[in-house]
């Protein structure tokens, strides 16, 4: 059965939010979810099944080989519907703009005590082998080794300059408990490590598993750093958006904090000066940025390098009898995708909105663009003097998400979330000569785009030797003052109701050869 958003602005499923069990209760009772007890291995099966079924509903597994007293669920982030029923969301333009207010006003997190947080039902200290508590998986015949990347950090205090930070690392451990711990460049996690690179101390801080839907939301919130800056509070973003603070827990073997309602967590210490190969393969060859490791969100298989390490001390947990749950998130999915996409559209709404107010309409990051790789702002100018703005927009867009390489402008009478739109606006608004901006080459930008690994020719393909070309920005709205001038027809749909002329069989019939069509469907829905 396929969610549904309620009619009008409704309020959070406080209850649903909680945590990871209590969102698949509700999704069990929604029936939106789908389980099956048939043995899935974490070695390649689970991201075959949901390749098979990207953009689906939610899958339970409950048989995982090798892993008999653990669950996996994949696809929790795959249908945007079931996103907006658990928040009381209409559409994609009402989700953005009310994570933009929660944005400018989070909920602070709580503490509970140790004896209150489900996670720390069970406590294991100093583990031989990390991967026994955990779901490691491999995504393709690609990688050469099983991978982790289904674990949340969380840094607080002194280590966030008194904030809250949410993010994913992929980690690999090859060494029982200390595995790599691979950092973005540019990231939270980098500008932490960056200043405390040189500390006698390594830094403390948890690395959280099957975690409360909300913080996982703003797990994905990365390179968006002028509206999240160091410091700020992601716990209390998710908080304000649940109507419910967040609640966390003290660690049990390391001073830093987790999240009280997670699943599994482990605790230890990032060393950033103990920087290991992320594969034996490129340990063997001693070379960085060439071997196949861990698809990467550009679409493109990711790189294995060397990496700091996570240096574990403590494992706690839900009860083991209750078989806690892993969300191992396959990489280059719409899972992964809506993850990495939803908060950086409404940090971009927030963006343009701080620069000139009321312009910007609305924001979308289409599973094309890939996460970080751009977006589509909708624009609508209200006057001749805010003409121009929207390629302010767009170079800020560019210059301050790191690794953006292509931004878009339309206009209010374009459907944002139609791709066959947004090409008939790029083939019929466009001047190449004028539309097109190339506003910062040799800026910053994300090695995990291969384009900008070719830029390092010979050397190896690190960040330090790659060169970012610059990033695009295009103009595809209507020039103030021409409207009439690009006016879309507008046919009688409003006016016009099938069922005065056909039997509901034939209208069910006629739509069906609509299938697979996309652009139809939002010509018919808006009459253009």
């Amino acid at each position: 059965m396929k969610a549904s958003s309620s009619n009008g602005r409704g309020e959070p499923r406080i209850e649903a939010l909680r945590d990871l069990r209590a969102t698949i209760a509700f999704l069990q009772q929604e029936g939106d979810i789908i389980e099956t007890d048939a043995p899935v291995n974490p070695d390649l099966d689970i991201t075959g099944i949901q390749k098979h079924l990207d953009g689906s509903c939610p899958l339970l597994f409950t048989n995982v080989v090798g892993k008999p007293n653990h669950r996996v669920i994949t696809n929790l982030f795959a249908d945007y519907d079931i996103m907006h029923k658990l928040y009381g969301w209409r559409d994609g333009r009402e989700r953005t703009v009310e994570i933009a207010r929660a944005l400018r006003n989070p909920l602070p997190p709580v503490e509970v005590e140790q004896s209150k947080a489900p996670v720390q039902e069970h406590v294991v200290e100093r583990p031989n082998d990390v991967n026994d508590y955990i779901v490691p998986i491999r995504h393709t015949d690609h990688e050469p080794e099983l991978t982790v990347g289904s674990g949340q950090r969380l840094l607080t205090g002194d280590y966030f300059e008194g904030g809250t930070d949410v993010g994913y690392n992929r980690c690999n451990f090859r060494w029982g408990n200390v595995g790599t711990f691979q950092i973005a460049p540019g990231s939270h996690a980098w500008q932490t490590m960056m200043k405390h690179y040189r500390d006698d101390e390594p830094i403390p801080l948890t690395l959280n598993f099957g975690i409360p839907y909300g913080p996982n939301m703003m797990a994905g919130a990365g390179f968006d750093y002028v509206v999240l800056p160091q410091g700020c509070d992601e716990l209390g973003v998710a908080g304000r958006l649940q109507n419910e603070p967040v609640r966390m827990v003290k660690a049990r073997t390391v001073d830093a904090m987790a999240l009280a309602d997670a699943e599994i967590v482990l605790e230890g210490h990032l060393m950033p000066r103990d920087r290991r190969y992320e594969t034996a393969e490129a340990e063997a060859a001693g070379i960085q940025g060439r071997f196949h490791f861990h698809p990467e969100w550009a679409g493109y298989m990711g790189k294995a390098y060397k990496a700091p390490t996570f240096h574990v001390t403590g494992v706690t947990m839900r009860d083991p009898a209750s078989r806690p749950i892993v969300f191992p998130l396959g990489v280059h999915t719409l899972d992964c995708h809506t993850i990495e996409s939803t908060v950086r559209e409404a940090t971009i709404y927030e963006l343009c909105e701080r620069l000139q107010p009321g312009i910007v309409q609305d924001v979308n990051i289409p599973y094309c663009m890939c996460d970080w790789g751009g977006a589509i702002i909708q624009v609508k100018k209200r006057n001749r003097i805010e003409e121009g703005w929207q390629r302010n927009f767009l170079a800020a867009i560019l210059s301050c998400s790191q690794g953006s390489r292509l931004a878009i402008a339309v206009s209010e009478d374009t459907d944002i979330y139609d791709m066959d739109d947004i090409m008939w606006c790029l083939t019929t608004r466009v001047n190449p000569q004028t539309d097109i901006l190339n506003p910062h080459p040799g800026a910053v930008g994300q090695t995990f785009m291969p384009a900008e690994r070719m830029t390092a020719g010979d050397k190896q393909w690190t960040a330090a030797n790659t060169v970012f070309e610059g990033g695009m920005g295009i103009d595809a709205t209507v020039p103030y003052g021409y409207e009439n001038d690009f006016l879309r027809p507008l046919y009688p749909v409003d006016q016009v109701s099938l069922d005065k002329f056909l039997k509901p069989d034939q209208i069910a019939k006629a739509k069906g050869y609509m299938v697979g069509k996309p652009w139809v469907h939002s010509l018919a829905r808006t009459g253009r």
